[in-house]
């Protein structure tokens, strides 16, 4: 791999780091619940997305320098299991038993089904 691939993969992880703080605060400041809402959609929009570039890749032969730089590094950045992970713990903390089990086995399951869908969706015909 070669530098250029690097610090374009490099880049693109802090794009998408700064992507996901401005839809999180988009969606805070949308959707007023103390459930963490807008992790949940930058997690399952970010599977999606994965999806979508697996596919491209799988049947349009998407170079392999793209799906580093979109996959690796910006989706990378965008996406956040730790966050996730820190607030299904936290809700859990609360005794917001029902709240923690729909953040982490609910985010889980529309993250799983949202990467189907994109793999799916990037397979079609060009």
């Amino acid at each position: 791999m070669n530098v250029a691939v690097i610090l374009a993969v490099s880049l693109a992880g802090g794009i998408g780091a700064a992507t996901r703080l401005g839809v999180d605060g988009f969606v805070r400041s949308r959707v007023k619940t103390a459930y963490p809402l807008g992790t949940m959609v930058i997690n399952v929009s970010g599977s999606l997305l994965l999806g979508v570039v697996t596919g491209l890749a799988l049947t349009h032969s998407l170079p392999v320098e793209w799906r580093l730089v979109v996959g690796t590094g910006f989706l990378g950045g965008y996406t956040t299991f730790s966050t996730a992970s820190f607030e299904t713990v936290r809700l859990a903390q609360q005794g917001r038993f029902g709240a923690a089990l729909v953040n982490g086995l609910g985010m889980f399951v529309a993250a799983v089904a949202a990467a189907g869908l994109g793999l799916w969706l990037g397979s079609l015909p060009g």
